[in-house]
């Protein structure tokens, strides 16, 4: 009886453990890698899609890679080699500027699993999974924010001309559906609102954002958006230099100028690299898909902290989470900008 006894339990042992093995055993190690067009260091953008490189690494066993083109149109091809050479098996790309180089490489690489972020690239064999980021309703709600500081006078440092401002690197759809969302935010709060844009020419350049930024508040402008990357930096310092206020882009940017970054219009980058790879890793990743992602889905956003606090009034704050909670649930609607 005892052997008997002593022999259920070692099985029992052998099942227990083959389970557990089983069910801790680590994701397949695929190779998978961040291409951009720009460069990290942006405190925006790309650097918010490094984070979801970072985090696939840590916890779903991914071996990675970034390779940044820093703008350049010679380093794109060679870019893209470069990921072939290495044997990237998920490549995470931001295509601006050679889009047509991407479609050709997934032609040629169809075993691969190309996913381009924040625009829509669609190749010949259709194997190019696309996160398209509705960001006119994340700018929309943006725009809220400008609206309600604008037309509030007991804001230090408001003036009494609703006039909003933005700041933009380059001129591009991208940027024309952020500012079309921008607007959209700003009226609904009162349509007397007023916006002044001013197009850097530039997404690296500081100085060229600060003089934008100065530009735009000598015209009685109380806020900008700024929606360029590493250039909008310089209209976060130029928001403290001139006791006015700006919201950031793309990650939480308000603690950069503290009482003076409002809120920012979060684009979960990371948190859509993480998401996609995740589809990957449990079988559901379908090639040639378009992801919408906006508000409801969690792929855009406001950044509200303590920051947000301590410059907007509580009602004011309610009626962001009201407006926002009204987005979300198609309440209001927000209109896509089509070019």
């Amino acid at each position: 009886m005892k052997n008997r006894i002593v022999s259920f339990a070692l099985a029992l042992l052998a099942i227990l453990s083959l389970t557990l093995g089983t069910s801790l055993a680590a994701p397949p190690r695929y190779k998978v890698a961040y291409l951009i067009n720009g460069a990290l260091g942006d405190l925006s953008f790309y650097d918010s899609g490094q984070e979801g490189i970072d985090r696939i690494k840590k916890e779903l066993n991914a071996e990675t890679r970034t390779i940044e083109c820093n703008y350049d149109p010679v380093a794109y091809p060679q870019a893209l080699q470069s990921v072939v050479a290495w044997g990237a098996d998920v490549i995470f790309v931001v295509s601006y500027g050679f889009e047509d180089l991407l479609m050709q490489y997934a032609d040629m690489y169809p075993e691969k699993k190309w996913i381009n972020l924040d625009t829509v690239v669609q190749n010949k064999k259709n194997t190019i999974t696309n996160v398209d980021f509705i960001e006119e309703e994340g700018a929309f709600m943006a725009g809220v924010v400008a609206g309600l500081v604008t037309t509030d006078t007991s804001i230090p440092g408001v003036n009494r001309d609703k006039v909003i401002g933005a700041v933009c690197g380059e001129d591009d759809p991208i940027m024309r559906g952020f500012l079309f969302g921008y607007e959209q935010g700003a009226k609904h709060i009162d349509k007397d609102v007023e916006l002044k844009t001013i197009f850097a020419g530039t997404w690296d350049d500081p100085v060229r954002g600060k003089q934008a930024a100065k530009q735009l508040y000598s015209q009685k402008v109380d806020i900008i958006f700024q929606i360029a990357a590493l250039t909008g930096s310089g209209v976060l310092e130029a928001a403290k230099e001139e006791g006015k206020y700006a919201i950031g882009v793309d990650s939480n940017q308000n603690g950069l100028q503290p009482g003076h970054v409002v809120t920012s219009m979060l684009k979960h980058m990371g948190q859509s690299i993480y998401r996609v790879y995740g589809t990957i890793l449990d079988g559901k990743y379908k090639p040639g898909m378009v992801l919408e992602y906006g508000l409801r889905e969690g792929g855009v956003g406001l950044a509200i902290d303590s920051h947000t606090k301590e410059i907007l009034p509580a009602k004011s704050l309610q009626r962001v989470i009201d407006i926002e909670n009204k987005v979300k649930s198609g309440v209001i609607k927000v209109e896509r900008y089509r070019g």
